[in-house]
């Protein structure tokens, strides 16, 4: 399912800066928005524009969202269109929840709680039992694009969900703009929990949402996730470190900061042939930096792994050697999420048939 919409372009300042300001009033569209159902691959997590992500949060769009699909609208990405369709509905949340607060004798200026909540890399039964706590007790929750829709599910009746998600040419809301978030509902008193994919201190930019709370005085409480490398490891039977195979492990991170094909100069260091290193956000950047990694000397036939969507019921896994691989992902065109192992300990999974270490390379769908 995917939304398409025809909505008038944006200025260049986002709306969210008028947040706290009570006299600004949202512009009226020409047209309301509409979505169009679009064939697409059935995913576990919240794509940009899917219809499960506009139903989850149709609270904050009020009834400016039509409920008849048109069939002739191209796909938009005017995000600063709709932080400003949201805003009076946001607006209307910090007057509830300020109100609560004082009706409940703690308009004193006691300050809400903010919680950095890891819901593990897509299997619900992978949530801990305080997160599961936390997330049915919450007043808003800022959710990730990477929260599978199963976990969501398992949200409180009451609270109110926000999309903060983030793909590639698509931000729906910048860094700033979600610390601005927490921070003002936080201010009111409010419960907010900003849910992540995995752990939120393993590449989730949680340190950074962190520090400025803390800063702005507000206090952070971090429930830990099982991170993708753990769960996705153990999916597939493979241990990251063993005695004799692998004394080490290494997370990270493929996505190169300032965009482009270069992993971030990390292969050099890498490159240990007695070491596991697993790639998060490394799909575009696999083929610069496999070639990195066998020029500083890691042996191409090194046993590695690629699987898309894990522990999900949609999860696909690869098995090649490293020089094969990126051919592989590419000719099975994976998408992300997806996650990567190299190292000898991949050849230690039962899903690792004889044959993988030979010419070929193998691809099993989940069952």
């Amino acid at each position: 399912m995917a939304l398409v919409t025809k909505l008038p372009s944006s200025s260049s300042q986002s709306p969210l800066t008028h947040l706290k300001n009570p006299h600004f009033s949202t512009p009226k569209p020409s047209n309301s928005i509409h979505f169009t159902r679009t064939s697409c691959s059935a995913s576990p997590f919240t794509e940009k524009h899917s219809i499960e992500r506009y139903q989850r949060d149709k609270w904050v769009f009020k009834n400016e969202l039509d409920q008849y699909p048109s069939q002739n609208h191209s796909n938009f990405s005017t995000r600063d269109y709709e932080i400003a369709l949201q805003l009076p509905e946001l607006k209307n949340l910090l007057k509830v929840l300020r109100e609560k607060r004082e009706k409940e004798g703690n308009g004193d200026g006691e300050i809400g709680n903010v919680f950095l909540v890891g819901t593990g890399p897509g299997d619900p039964d992978l949530l801990t039992l305080k997160a599961l706590k936390v997330i049915q007790n919450a007043d808003l929750l800022l959710y990730d694009r990477l929260v599978s829709n199963d976990v969501l599910d398992l949200v409180g009746p009451a609270a109110r969900l926000l999309y903060v998600g983030k793909t590639a040419g698509y931000h729906s809301r910048t860094q700033e703009e979600i610390h601005e978030l927490l921070l003002s509902f936080a201010e009111v008193g409010a419960n907010v929990v900003r849910l992540k994919g995995g752990d939120p201190l393993v590449f989730g930019r949680g340190g950074e949402e962190m520090d400025f709370l803390q800063q702005k005085g507000i206090q952070v409480k971090v429930i830990p996730g099982i991170t993708a490398a753990s769960g996705i490891a153990a999916e597939l039977g493979v241990p990251l470190t063993h005695r004799g195979v692998a004394n080490s492990v290494r997370f990270l991170t493929g996505h190169s900061r300032k965009g482009g094909a270069d992993p971030l100069f990390v292969a050099e260091n890498a490159a240990d042939p007695d070491s596991t290193l697993v790639v998060y956000m490394g799909l575009s950047t696999l083929p610069a930096l496999v070639s990195k990694l066998i020029q500083h000397g890691l042996p191409p036939d090194t046993p590695a792994a690629a699987v898309e969507r894990g522990t999900t019921p949609q999860q696909r896994i690869a098995l090649a050697e490293l020089k094969d691989l990126p051919d592989k992902i590419s000719s099975e065109q994976f998408v992300s999420p997806t996650l990567i192992f190299i190292g000898k300990v991949v050849a230690l999974s039962p899903l690792w048939p004889q044959s993988c270490t030979s010419e070929s390379s193998c691809l099993i769908p989940q069952v």
